[in-house]
């Protein structure tokens, strides 16, 4: 059964020279659960609000259910959570307890007011109040971005359960957990796969690798054919100044020379050279097909410094106090040189107040022994990317660091070089997050401190990251809810 139909679509943001659709035609079932991945700054967001009908474009957009974007903020957060879900559904209460249940989310939230809500509270509540809507089609966009790594599992459990949705996200579990199809957004068009995304990387590499070895296969090619016809022409060239030299007998007198013969053997020759030329361009045109749909995993580089001391950071019976409230501990533990410590924990668990307290921009209160070296410079990204803004040039002034490495660095993590003609105020959650991580890569440190550094980051900007910490191991204390990258990375836990 066809829900959506995507007719030669093509979209342009209004002052933009470059479409970031181009004569897209898709069918997708309404009953399917896709998985929507692609790079930073391909458009996913703008493809789900072209479904949505927010946006306006060239070609036909039709949706025979109607389509609700996630994620979205009520209309009055001040009322009690019941009042939203009952508004937005038209649900009854056994109906929304039993969705919560399925969520992991107690039901007493329902006689709290919308806006004391967790946001990861947020995020499941709204989700189960569109899923309650009937006949309808869900475009969900980043959901985990706001739930620990229990919270990602219920709602990868949830949606298992469901039917009709596109998702966008990052998250390689959580979406096998999940979906039955893939709707990849790649270099050269949006591409429908059956599976999950475990089996589309599957897929996808192996296509690359036969493209790659295509490639390689014309430029052997390409290259004999050029040195054929170079020896084929040059040939030519010999018969024809043979042709023009006065030829001697052997007994001293003047020779005859079949000067028609050497003429028609030069032609032959440069006929041949001109054929081979002929196979040469065919093949120059074939590769230029090639390798464009191929995304690359360039290497990142870091730039720790070593600390002169082997313990960086301790804490012994440390508290940390919201108010009067404990926000978490006691906490005991040791930072040493070399160690990749991830915080785990709920959210509102403190995890980035301890963050903070490491990089010295805590204002929270705080009881018990708190230890950081002497001397450590340090690294930090923060989880919120909302108060970048300036050029390109602008933030690196600011920030003190080296332009065109900062630049190489965003390259290399998949911004496109037109993007840096933009205020960063317009880039995309995904590539302002990659800012700041290509910021922290220029910057030479003893520890480096990164709050979330996978939200809104795409799987191959993910893997680069994998396997810089592996290969360079810096000093890390991370915060990340991202199963798969955390289990390949750290070295030490923390729980709050």
């Amino acid at each position: 059964m066809t829900a959506i139909l995507l007719n030669d679509l093509t979209f342009a943001y209004e002052g933009s020279d470059e479409n970031v659709f181009e004569r897209v035609t898709l069918s997708l079932d309404c009953r399917w659960r896709l998985g929507l991945i692609g790079r930073n700054g391909r458009g996913k967001t703008t493809l789900l609000r072209l479904l949505e009908g927010t946006l306006d474009s060239r070609g036909a957009v039709v949706t025979k259910a109607p389509c609700f974007y996630f994620p979205f903020l009520p209309k009055n957060v001040s009322q009690e959570t019941l009042r939203v879900v009952e508004e937005i559904s038209d649900a009854m209460l056994w109906q929304i307890q039993r969705e919560l249940s399925l969520l992991n989310v107690e039901e007493e939230v329902l006689y709290r007011p919308f806006e004391t809500l967790s946001l990861g509270e947020r995020t499941k509540v709204l989700m189960a109040a569109l899923f309650l809507k009937e006949d309808g089609f869900l475009l969900i966009d980043e959901p985990t971005n706001h739930l620990d790594r229990d919270g990602r599992k219920s709602v990868s459990d949830y949606l298992k359960g469901k039917q009709g949705f596109i998702v966008a996200s990052h998250d390689r579990a959580f979406l096998d957990g999940c979906i039955d199809h893939v709707l990849s957004i790649e270099r050269n068009g949006i591409r429908l796969r059956k599976g999950n995304v475990s089996q589309w990387q599957e897929e996808k590499s192996f296509e690359d690798q036969r493209e790659r070895a295509s490639y390689e296969k014309q430029a052997k090619e390409m290259k004999r054919l050029a040195t054929a016809a170079g020896q084929r022409a040059q040939w030519s060239e010999t018969v024809e100044r043979r042709k023009k030299k006065k030829h001697s007998s052997p007994n001293g007198g003047a020779g005859t020379i079949d000067r028609g013969y050497l003429g028609h053997q030069a032609a032959k020759m440069m006929k041949r050279a001109k054929t081979i030329d002929a196979r040469r361009e065919r093949a120059v045109a074939e590769q230029k097909k090639l390798m464009k749909n191929i995304d690359t995993e360039e290497v990142l580089k870091i730039h720790p410094l070593s600390y002169h001391g082997e313990c960086l950071a301790y804490a012994r019976e440390f508290r940390l106090f919201f108010g009067e409230n404990a926000l978490c501990g006691p906490l005991n533990f040791e930072l040493m040189r070399g160690d990749r410590l991830v915080l785990k924990g709920k959210n509102g668990a403190g995890k980035s107040t301890l963050l903070k307290q490491l990089a010295g921009q805590c204002s929270a209160n705080c009881k018990g022994e708190f230890f950081i070296g002497s001397g450590l410079k340090i690294s930090y990204i923060p989880q919120d990317t909302e108060g970048l803004r300036g050029t390109v040039h602008q933030m690196a002034e600011l920030w003190d660091i080296d332009e065109t490495l900062w630049m190489t660095n965003l390259r290399k993590l998949g911004v496109e070089r037109k993007q840096f003609e933009f205020d960063l105020s317009t880039w995309s959650s995904g590539q302002k997050k990659k800012a700041l991580l290509a910021k922290s890569l220029c910057e030479e440190a003893h520890l480096y401190l990164w709050d979330e550094p996978l939200n809104y980051l795409d799987m191959i900007s993910r893997i680069q990251l994998e396997a810089l910490m592996i290969h360079h191991g810096p000093t890390i204390v991370f915060i990340e809810h991202d199963a798969a990258f955390c289990d390949a990375v750290a070295t030490k836990e923390l729980v709050l």
